[in-house]
């Protein structure tokens, strides 16, 4: 029963995989891109816990933090940078 859960999760992860590719390659404004790859962030973080849990392994939970924390400093970084037009002051 888990085994068709994770499938079908991992099917719909990747679906939201793709419409944020699609919002970050067509995106009219630049925000609305930023917001994607925001998003897409967070779709991979939880692609790579549903690997983690269907390959039961502890090593994946650890990159998905890792990403994770990487991830919201990217994000704050690149809006401080469209905000301001400058990261460090």
């Amino acid at each position: 029963m888990l085994d068709i859960a994770l499938k079908i999760s991992l099917a719909l992860v990747l679906v939201a995989i793709l419409l944020n590719t699609y919002r970050l390659a067509v995106g009219p404004d630049m925000p609305d891109r930023i917001l994607a790859l925001d998003t897409m962030y967070v779709n991979s973080i939880a692609l790579i816990v549903l690997m983690g849990l269907w390959l039961n392994t502890k090593t994946y939970f650890e990159a998905a933090l890792l990403i994770a924390m990487l991830g919201f400093i990217s994000t704050v970084a690149v809006c401080k940078y469209l905000l301001r037009g400058d990261i460090i002051e």
